[in-house]
């Protein structure tokens, strides 16, 4: 005999446990939103990165969880200053009404596939590179066609389980994506170049080869994992990495940008960033014939599960916009 959750049936031994606390009324008293706010604060470990995932205060984040806990006599999380971990009721609660969140969550993205028009949040993950390229392009004119729909845009250069994070899709370089992914190609092919200002040039000579990179100094690029990025390049199938030497190091492309501006080294940067710089002469290009192109950005999305409504519109965006940049 099924358990009645409003017009949802639990017909199964996963749900069971999570439709007997419905059944007694807590999660019919609740809001989804405080039920979402349990799975989100146990993932993320964080009130604030989970409230920025739900696009909502973290005050009014930990607000919902402490009334739920309030009706339910049982504390979820352990709070400290610096720190929030789920108790053991916490855990087991979690675990226990996520399916049936996910359930819900697929029959209403079910009955969205009806509507002409999507309507709801769309979350990418993205480079942050990435982001720069697509927003004005894609993203802008997306808003504008679908006013009922929403954007979350979360940007970092390490690589995330898009699935296990919550993501609809994510957007990186064609060469990084993860092998069961769906690819959509978003733009033109990539490159990049080494630049530096005409003032640091005025006291050396441009460098001919990779190699002669190792008298100069150089703006040194930190990765996401904490190593230093070597520099590589190809000519004729002849490839190379350099750890060049520099006594900066920047994580962030953009300051990278400038501290090359202000002629404190060469830096090895996306030409899309940087050709508005080389075009008015604040920067100069060097190197040309060891920075080949490569497959620039693509959106990918799992292949195992329906698209929703929402993501298929900003497919269809994508491959419009190239069609007409043919």
């Amino acid at each position: 005999m099924p358990i009645e959750i409003g017009s949802f049936h639990c017909y199964d031994n996963r749900y069971s446990r999570a439709c007997a606390i419905a059944e007694t009324g807590i999660m019919i008293r609740g809001r989804i939103i405080e039920l979402e706010a349990v799975v989100t604060v146990a993932k993320r470990r964080s009130f604030s990165a989970a409230a920025s995932e739900l696009g909502m205060s973290a005050t009014a984040l930990s607000q919902a969880i402490a009334e739920l806990e309030g009706r339910l006599g049982v504390r979820l999380f352990n709070r400290t200053t610096r720190s929030v971990s789920p108790t053991a009721a916490g855990e087991q609660f979690a675990a226990e009404i996520e399916p049936a969140l996910a359930a819900i969550r697929n029959s209403i993205e079910g009955v969205n596939q009806h509507r002409t028009s999507p309507i709801g949040v769309l979350r990418l993950n993205v480079s942050a590179g990435g982001a720069r390229q697509i927003l004005a392009p894609v993203i802008f004119e997306y808003v504008r066609r679908y006013p009922e729909m929403s954007v979350d845009i979360v940007t970092n250069d390490r690589l995330v389980d898009i699935v296990k994070d919550g993501f609809d899709a994510g957007v990186r370089l064609a060469e990084h994506l993860p092998g069961d992914m769906i690819a959509v190609p978003l733009g033109p092919e990539q490159r990049l170049v080494v630049v530096g200002s005409p003032k640091y040039f005025k006291v050396r000579e441009q460098p001919q080869n990779p190699s002669d990179l190792e008298t100069h100094e150089c703006i040194r690029r930190r990765l996401a994992s904490g190593t230093i990025y070597r520099w590589e390049f190809e000519r004729r199938d002849k490839k190379v990495e350099i750890d060049v030497p520099g006594r900066v190091s920047l994580d962030d492309t953009s300051l990278m940008q400038e501290a090359a501006l202000a002629g404190l080294g060469l830096a090895y940067l996306s030409a899309w960033q940087v050709g508005s710089d080389v075009k008015a002469g604040r920067l100069v290009q060097v190197l040309d014939d060891w920075t080949p192109p490569f497959p620039g950005l693509c959106l990918y999305y799992p292949g195992r599960r329906h698209v929703p409504l929402g993501l298929r519109a900003l497919i269809d965006l994508i491959r419009e916009l190239k069609s007409e940049s043919l």
